[in-house]
């Protein structure tokens, strides 16, 4: 390919939005171009990294005998409202209405269309287990689209969806396709940890994600010291330490308590530790579903020097969507911001302790009302909870759950996951069964599974690049060699680049020919280096007969002949 040809060159200037590398870099290589927020072009040189990309993942699922389809972009709005999607995902979901005012959710994942396929498939338990996948268009409604291509709101993805007779089959495939993203992301480059991650509003009992380290990662995940345990903070367990369990339960009474609403402002005032205060926070439940008002405000009750996941609470209460409770919706139960309790607000709230209550006697807070606290609050004695279970966010420090050793804090892009769906959608949506050998219909028991495209390139980015550029890793550089003519127009050299670059795409190597007359060698090394084709071959009047070849990372170059060139690159 004639670098004077190809649409899209390099500039100078990122745009004055972008924070990360890699939204830098793919711009100022000429990889990208944004449309609106959240949506953009791939151009040529970004378009052959995206599709090596897709090739590799191909491969590697086409290796396990999932079989590769698509399905329409648009989906009928009726099959997310029979799995209640609407409501559980309605915060980024898009919709459409077509010429006959027939509604339609503009994809964002695709475990309903699937699932309606195979549902009319009439299928029995001699085609089972299978996997089916797609490569195609992703629509969500991002809040905040932002980092290039690592938060947007129109991507491409590789999704594929298994069905199986039972969960022990199921296990099998999980455990493959496990295995199978570990491949993937080895060939990419990439080395990634396998987290335990929340299912969101995709269903099922427990998923992983696959998270590629990184400082500006938004995932935030937890391994063990040991190498046992990872997890994303979302649903990280700890274990909890005990306290003063040994200490004599001590009289209920109530204080004057003249202070501010934070938690130090009570330990200041009383003395005592943070870890012995009781920490209330009242939230409110948007599931969008007539609820009764008692249901719709969730009092989560906690250890003091322990914060509430927000994640695991709206899982024990079966919420969609959590948000803090206002003033006048914390007054109106005849409780106070900062002064809050559980005791005497039975009936009032459903009311949801952390299991480290049980690490704890005689606890201080609040008593629902201003300035006025309690000494020697405990559990079962002085009020009970509707839900005892984890609600507690994990830390730095903190001990693993087997309490062998202490958990550290990272940070990472997630570029996949695996979801174990179990029966969520194939009983949710009637005559998804097949017959079994018995018979019987019976539900299908699924999983799924996705690679962001786009993010998973611009994680590859932000893992390989430097001051100079990108450092694209040989199996999905956009080609094998640049080659660069030097004073084009002297001693044939334009000619000698030609024969060359000939020589070398006969040997089926790809080449992008930087042809450019009239602009410096400089330009041209610098252009080189910020695209980042891993190998760049000089063609001057003063290479002779010979080519300087240098690889992108290298920091000598060295003289070789054509046939070394096409014997080095072939390999």
């Amino acid at each position: 390919m004639k670098y004077s040809k190809l649409v899209g060159k390099t500039v100078r200037d990122a745009p004055t939005d972008a924070v990360f590398d890699s939204h830098k870099l793919l711009y100022k290589g000429g990889f990208i171009r944004e449309s609106t927020a959240g949506r953009y072009y791939f151009l040529p040189l970004g378009w052959r990294v995206h599709e090596k990309i897709k090739a590799i993942i191909k491969n590697e699922m086409d290796k396990t005998g999932a079989q590769e389809m698509i399905v329409p972009v648009l989906h009928p709005l009726h099959l997310w409202q029979e799995t209640n999607r609407t409501q559980s995902a309605g915060f980024e979901l898009m919709t459409i209405k077509d010429g006959r005012e027939f509604q339609f959710a503009l994809g964002g994942t695709a475990e309903e269309m699937f699932v309606d396929l195979v549902r009319n498939l009439k299928l029995s338990y001699r085609d089972l287990p299978f996997n089916i996948y797609q490569f195609s268009t992703k629509f969500r409604d991002e809040i905040r689209a932002r980092g290039g291509l690592l938060r947007v709101r129109e991507f491409v993805m590789k999704d594929a969806y298994s069905f199986d007779r039972n969960d022990k089959e199921f296990n099998k495939v999980y455990e493959q396709m496990a295995k199978t993203y570990s491949a993937i992301f080895s060939r990419l480059g990439l080395t990634t940890t396998k987290v335990e991650a929340d299912n969101g509003y995709i269903g099922g009992e427990y998923c992983h994600e696959f998270q590629v380290e990184s400082a500006i990662g938004e995932g935030r995940f937890f391994v063990s010291e040991n190498g046992k345990y990872s997890a994303h903070e979302d649903v990280a367990k700890f274990k909890r330490d005990n306290k003063n369990i040994d200490e004599p339960l001590k009289p209920y009474k109530t204080v004057e308590a003249i202070r501010g609403t934070t938690m130090e402002d009570g330990v200041k005032l009383h003395g005592l530790p943070l870890w012995q205060q009781m920490k209330c926070v009242m939230f409110f439940n948007q599931n969008q579903q007539p609820i009764t008002n008692n249901q719709q405000l969730i009092l989560a009750v906690i250890r003091g020097d322990y914060d509430v996941n927000e994640t695991k609470l709206a899982h024990l209460v079966g919420a969609y969507h959590l948000r803090h409770a206002t003033v006048e919706e914390i007054h109106s139960i005849g409780s106070e911001p900062g002064f809050i309790s559980p005791v005497g607000l039975k009936g009032k709230v459903k009311i949801v302790g952390d299991i480290s209550l049980r690490t704890v006697r005689n606890m201080y807070g609040g008593v629902n009302k201003k300035h006025l606290d309690s000494l020697n609050m405990n559990i079962d004695r002085d009020f009970t909870v509707d839900i005892e279970g984890d609600i507690a966010m994990a830390q730095p420090g903190f001990l693993a759950e087997d309490g062998k050793s202490k958990l550290v804090e990272k940070r990472g892009i997630e570029v996949g996951n695996i979801f174990q769906l179990g029966y969520h959608y194939t009983k949710l949506m009637k005559g998804a069964n097949f017959i079994d050998e018995d018979g019987k219909e019976k539900p299908y028991y699924m999983g799924c599974y996705g690679i962001g495209i786009g993010r998973t390139l611009a994680a590859i980015v932000e893992k390989f690049h430097d001051e100079k550029g990108i450092i694209w890793p040989k199996a999905v550089a956009p080609y094998d060699v640049h080659v660069v003519e030097v004073k084009s127009r002297e001693y044939g050299v334009k000619r000698k680049a030609e024969e060359i670059c000939g020589q070398l795409e006969k040997a089926g190597i790809e080449v992008l020919w930087d042809d450019r007359e009239n602009v410096s060698p400089g330009v041209k090394f610098a252009d080189a280096d910020l695209i980042g084709i891993p190998w760049r071959a000089v063609v001057s009047a003063k290479t002779g007969e010979k080519v300087e070849l240098k690889r992108r990372n290298a920091a000598e170059a060295r003289m070789v002949s054509v046939a070394e060139l096409v014997s080095l690159l072939s390999c």
